[in-house]
């Protein structure tokens, strides 16, 4: 029986062929200069590719990977969604910068590892993590995986049914929360998108309490399908904006500081999250490529393109002998390094973190 989201991707794969001309499509090569390792991009946004770049002890295994988030020390942590079955084993895994495993953590969001970023807060960072599916939960961590806070649906939202914060289940629907990801506010709040749930962004403030709402389902321009990644881009720091991915609706929403729209753009394939790094935005794609943006949202590189393979082989996602290298399948989460490198994860069962290494 396909997942909710296997049925999104079978029924817009034709959708995402049909559009990809709104937006040019900058060639992928590769060459074998660096040995057996593939380089793709175009000329000034070209990369290192390794596939399977962090590597677990062989008592844990990968249980369907969702994001990555790295701190200040270029330690790179990932979430995965997890075996609820598996009560023991730990959702996010810490590597060093070689991909050296360095401890694990996280049971508590088993079954519905999500959303993990790193957030600096003084002199210290921390983990921020979504969980959804049956856990229904986010919370403040420490690097080392110690519990700050854990919080569930904030009920004083008026949107959610009865019992969603004290008696989490795996229900889905507008009423129900099931929080995706985090944006980062300069007053020391963020933004908790609950993506699968009701769609709406929740405001928090500093001590995590609810302060407001926006958004909610509909058709766009201020409402969404799925808004599943949001980011506070500051690209332009006197004009910072609010960006969300719609993702259903297969575009970037642009929202001014109080959430005045702005601007859709159009033309990408299930965007899933967003990440920024210079003047420069990374577009996850979760229908099997990796977009990067200017300061207008114009693409000016896309990296790993297997749309069409995609398309054409019934759950690719689950059959890694036909993966190519230097393709992608879903990626569902990437992230910059502070050098300009980049992480990837895979919505894929067998797991897969791509490490893409910037040239010069």
């Amino acid at each position: 029986m396909p997942t909710r989201r296997e049925v999104i991707l079978a029924g817009s794969s034709l959708a995402l062929a049909a559009t990809a001309g709104l937006f040019p499509s900058p060639a992928v090569h590769a060459s074998d200069k660096s040995g057996n390792r593939k380089q793709i991009g175009p000329e000034g946004y070209q990369f290192e590719v390794t596939h399977d770049f962090p590597q677990l002890p062989s008592k844990y295994t990968w249980q369907t990977t969702h994001n990555v988030a790295v701190d200040r020390d270029h330690n790179l942590y990932v979430i995965h969604e997890g075996d609820p079955t598996q009560k023991d084993h730990p959702s996010i895994f810490v590597f060093d910068s070689d991909g050296k495993f360095i401890r694990a953590f996280g049971q508590q969001f088993q079954g519905g590892g999500h959303g993990i970023e790193v957030r600096q807060e003084g002199n210290d960072e921390f983990l921020y993590v979504c969980a959804y599916q049956q856990v229904k939960s986010f919370a403040k961590l420490t690097k080392t995986g110690e519990t700050v806070w854990q919080k569930y649906a904030p009920m004083e939202s008026g949107i959610y049914a009865e019992g969603e914060a004290t008696d989490p289940k795996k229900v889905w629907g507008r009423d129900r929360f099931m929080p995706t990801n985090f944006a980062f506010l300069d007053d020391g709040g963020f933004l908790l998108a609950d993506g699968y749930g009701s769609f709406f962004i929740h405001q928090y403030d500093a001590d995590a309490n609810w302060k407001a709402k926006f958004g909610g389902p509909g058709d766009g321009q201020g409402t969404f399908n799925t808004p599943h990644g949001l980011w506070i881009d500051r690209r332009d720091s006197a004009n910072p904006k609010h960006v969300v991915c719609d993702r259903a609706h297969d575009t970037l929403q642009v929202f001014d500081k109080d959430w005045n729209y702005q601007k859709t753009i159009s033309g990408f394939g299930l965007p899933a999250n967003l990440d920024t790094w210079n003047d420069l935005m990374l577009v996850p794609e979760l229908k099997a490529r990796l977009s990067i943006v200017d300061q207008d949202y114009n693409v000016v590189a896309q990296l790993g393109d297997d749309v069409a393979r995609l398309s054409s082989i019934q759950q690719l996602r689950a059959q890694p002998k036909q993966w190519h290298e230097g393709k992608f399948v879903h990626p569902h989460d990437a992230c910059f390094t502070p050098a300009g490198d980049i992480f990837v994860a895979e919505w894929v069962s067998t797991g897969r973190i791509t490490k893409l290494k910037r040239l010069a």
